[in-house]
């Protein structure tokens, strides 16, 4: 593994044990050249995922981009980072276990809507404005009343 402090080619692995959900190895690495400490996780994949997104254009699915977009929604929100990994695994196994190699973008905007909003309505009123690409305030009034959020929940949005 290469270190992200001095870019040597080679580490020394420390320390290894699962993560906090299981779903991946956490090691505790250090750089033989410079001393730098740092910590990798290893995650079973269990197949290539390609994203066929609304224009037909075709992309390699990247957790890690899930995951900037799922953080972007969090953003300022009393969520436990925790809580938000094993949200993402929980997404990603998911989209693995479905069976096929290309998913549409569409599959993954919905499933990463039914987990934020058992996590946060803000958040997932935040992820839905970009994903549903609204335009002007009526457009959340809208989704609101679809949603069937009540008005305590509405108006901390």
């Amino acid at each position: 593994m290469r270190c992200p402090f001095c870019a040597n080619e080679d580490s020394q692995v420390k320390d290894s044990r699962p993560s906090e959900d299981g779903a991946a190895i956490r090691r505790r690495r250090l750089c033989p050249e410079c001393g730098g400490r740092f910590t990798t996780f290893e995650r079973v994949q269990l197949r290539e995922l390609t994203i066929l997104k609304r224009s037909g254009r075709r992309t390699p699915f990247e957790r890690d981009k899930l995951a900037r977009s799922v953080a972007i929604a969090l953003r300022k929100r009393p969520v436990d980072p925790e809580r938000v990994e094993r949200m993402i695994s929980t997404i990603v196994r998911q989209l693995e276990s479905m069976g096929e190699t290309e998913l549409p973008s569409s599959a993954v905007g919905e499933l990463v809507m039914k987990q934020l909003k058992q996590i946060d309505d803000v958040a997932y009123v935040r992820y839905a404005s970009v994903y549903r690409d609204f335009r002007e305030t009526q457009d959340f009034a809208r989704f609101l009343g679809e949603e069937g959020l009540s008005e305590t929940e509405q108006s901390g949005v």
